[in-house]
């Protein structure tokens, strides 16, 4: 009796369902990589939020006066977006590299690919996590106000591991098969970081916002920051991020079909 073998798509969706479904294994992962990074430290990843900290408070009197903004303004928004790019850049740089930091497991160990993605995407919730602390520090001074736009945080959050999985899954691949694109992303999340609403505001462009509004990374950045300072994320800026969302997904399925047995090789 002839064995039917499951098609490339039936195998790609696989791996990602049970990638996914593996939460004993890729939460666990996760914090034993930050654990291995500061072992023997005595406060751990806070070093990082005491990093962020230091240089939101020596940042902000400063472009708040460079600006012509109001500090109690500006302070609050300084402290959320630099805290939201350190989330999305290093998303950025560690799920494309997640293949190739994993070559190891890959090589000898069978699991879904897509763990390893999600590996990286819950070690950058964590250290956003311990990030957010300074913001909390930032909003006892300036308090914001209370509402409940305030719950869409979490789901911005939320959306912006959702499309750090297909993200990771697709230039993952790509940079395990073409060594000079992991370089290439980098220098181009640098470049993003200047051109992104960081440091500076959308309302300052004045007739020329739209430069910011076709940059998806300030709708991925917005939806998390707006509902923090203001009555919550424009309706523009949900809907970029779901079409984002949809085009990513279908975009990766695609490739992981075509690709994924070939990524054990690549590595």
């Amino acid at each position: 009796m002839q064995t039917v073998r499951p098609s490339n798509l039936a195998l790609a969706l696989k791996d990602l369902k049970d990638g996914v479904s593996s939460i004993h294994i890729w939460p666990m992962l996760g914090w034993q990589e930050i654990r291995q990074r500061y072992r023997r430290s005595v406060i751990g990843p806070f070093w990082l939020t005491i990093s962020m900290g230091v240089m939101i408070g020596a940042m902000g009197p400063l472009y708040g006066k460079l600006f012509g903004q109001d500090l109690s303004v500006y302070f609050p928004h300084l402290a959320i977006s630099l805290v939201l790019w350190m989330l999305v850049s290093n998303l950025i740089n560690d799920c494309s590299n997640a293949f190739i930091a994993a070559a190891g497991f890959i090589q000898q160990i069978r699991l879904p690919l897509t763990i390893h993605i999600l590996r990286a995407i819950w070690k950058n919730l964590i250290i956003f996590a311990h990030n957010l602390v300074v913001v909390v520090l930032v909003f006892l001074f300036y308090p914001p106000e209370m509402g409940w736009h305030m719950l869409q945080m979490p789901l911005g959050v939320f959306m912006i591991a959702v499309n750090s999985l297909w993200f990771g899954v697709l230039v993952g691949l790509f940079c395990a098969r073409f060594r000079d694109i992991p370089q290439i992303v980098a220098s181009v999340v640098q470049i993003a970081f200047f051109l992104t609403p960081v440091f500076w505001k959308v309302e300052m462009l004045g007739r020329f916002a739209w430069a910011a509004q076709i940059n998806p990374l300030y709708h991925f950045i917005e939806i998390v920051r707006a509902p923090l300072l203001s009555d919550g994320a424009s309706l523009l800026s949900w809907g970029a991020v779901l079409l984002i969302t949809l085009l990513g997904y279908t975009v990766m399925i695609m490739f992981f079909t075509r690709f994924r047995a070939r990524i054990a090789y690549w590595v």
